[in-house]
């Protein structure tokens, strides 16, 4: 393979270029004995800290290292959960903080679960020489079965290609070293349920279109008693602009006596500038008819030819939602539609995509996964329309299990991705754009949630009175 020096390693990430092995440590023969070597180009975090460290050293261990001996620091979920969850003892000196500041709260049990739950994939069995069919994809004990049945497999094989005469001619560490950790894996994956099965729940697998098992997941139902091992500092703060105090204090399990929360009295945004528009055109569900589902397409159409000369944004609960809205629309406002998810078939990006819209004076944004993290301001969207409810999928068995252990959580959940929709669009005080809900659902959501609606939403929403 050819090798390029780039400078810009912002650009380096995004023509997807790495180092060549991505190995920090490994393990090697050298005269005729098994060795750990570090990469030549990895630095300790003293010479960070000591400001000794060779200025071509492993530019994510610098960042790393840097943000860890920093006064204050920047970090993204993922990254921070790893060494709270793996390394917390090994930089236990650097994590010694008075207060961390947590953004866009209301994302944290998605961030968390991604260090509890586990995923089975069709690889690992067959890399194991298991047969899928032997289990039961719907019984917890049955996965428990297959996941160590996994662990033993790959016991063996580390075993045996350790007594093989090849490995002991030409010892492989790298293999053994993957092997060791996908044992390790799904080892720790059988102790962590044992310890508490009744707070697991597995989700129905994955099938590809031949009915073949793809993956599946096993999930904790309650996060709160992982929560703790992330937040390790005397004060946290929990940014967002859509919690409820009730639901997320018992979400993660925190007591409710120990958390002050501050409900903003009044948006800092001009009240004209971020209108909702509560339509009420049909109650859409999974029972909908097609008559209901038409109507509300034939109202996302005249809301596009009322803002035909602007770009906006459309919002959905689902890939097959947005297939239907194009499938129905005219033709003229077809053509102004451009699909967004967080993956996309032709292959480009979500940043992409956006990128391609911001150059359509008229182009609108349709999709089932802009609902946060995205920065639709000033022009790129002056009118943003909500055609469904996103209510969390609750034929997905961890929803379900979780909706009857928190009778509140659903409607939260709901709720928060609702009013994260309503601020895609609006994004400063001099910025604006206008809401259109066209579900009737959205009023069962506002009367449930009644308590749990932040102070900021009441003008809009006509609920001053409360």
């Amino acid at each position: 393979m050819s090798s390029e020096k780039v400078e810009n390693t912002r650009r380096a990430m995004r023509w997807g270029l790495s180092c060549d092995k991505g190995v920090c440590q490994e393990r090697v023969s050298k005269n005729g004995k098994e060795v750990v070597e570090v990469c030549k180009f990895k630095p300790t975090i003293k010479q960070v800290e000591e400001n000794s460290a060779d200025s071509q050293s492993c530019s994510y261990y610098l960042q790393k290292y840097e943000a860890l001996v920093a006064k204050h620091s920047l970090w993204n979920y993922h990254a921070f959960f790893q060494i709270m969850k793996f390394n917390k003892k090994l930089f236990a000196d650097y994590l010694d903080r008075k207060v961390s500041v947590f953004d866009e709260a209301h994302k944290i049990e998605d961030q968390i679960i991604q260090f509890v739950g586990f995923d089975i994939f069709a690889g690992q069995v067959d890399e194991c020489n298991l047969n899928s069919e032997k289990y039961d994809f719907s019984d917890l004990d049955s996965m428990i079965k297959l996941t160590d049945d996994i662990a033993y497999s790959y016991a063996n094989k580390i075993k045996n290609i350790k007594e093989s005469p090849a490995f002991q001619n030409n010892p492989d560490y790298e293999l053994i070293s993957k092997l060791e950790r996908r044992y390790d894996k799904a080892a720790q994956a059988k102790i962590d349920i044992l310890s508490d099965k009744d707070n697991f729940v597995v989700n129905d697998p994955i099938r590809d279109l031949n009915g073949n098992f793809r993956t599946i997941s096993v999930k904790p139902i309650d996060i709160s008693k992982f929560a703790k091992t992330f937040f390790d500092t005397e004060y946290q703060i929990f940014m967002s602009a859509t919690i409820a105090k009730q639901s997320f204090c018992e979400n993660m399990g925190l007591e409710k006596d120990d958390v002050a929360f501050v409900d903003t009295p009044k948006s800092p945004f001009p009240i004209d500038h971020r209108t909702i528009d509560l339509l009420n055109i049909k109650r859409l569900s999974y029972g909908s008819t097609e008559e209901d589902e038409i109507e509300v397409i034939k109202t996302i159409d005249r809301i596009l030819d009322e803002h035909s000369t602007v770009r906006g944004l459309i919002l959905t609960s689902s890939i097959p939602r947005c297939q239907k809205i194009i499938r129905y629309l005219s033709p003229k406002n077809t053509r102004r539609i451009r699909l967004c998810h967080s993956k996309n078939k032709d292959g480009k990006t979500q940043d992409e995509v956006i990128s391609e819209h911001a150059s359509d004076p008229t182009g609108v944004l349709l999709s089932s996964s802009l609902w946060e993290g995205v920065d639709l301001k000033d022009d790129l969207s002056r009118f943003q329309i909500i055609a469904k409810v996103p209510y969390p999928n609750y034929k997905e068995k961890r929803t379900k299990a979780k909706m009857d252990k928190f009778p509140t959580w659903y409607t939260s959940q709901t709720l928060t991705k609702l009013l994260q929709g309503f601020g895609r669009s609006i994004r400063s005080n001099d910025d604006w754009a206008k809401t259109y809900v066209l579900d009737t659902a959205v009023n069962n959501v506002f009367f449930k949630a009644q308590q749990m609606i932040p102070k900021a939403y009441y003008d809009v929403l006509g609920m001053d009175d409360l």
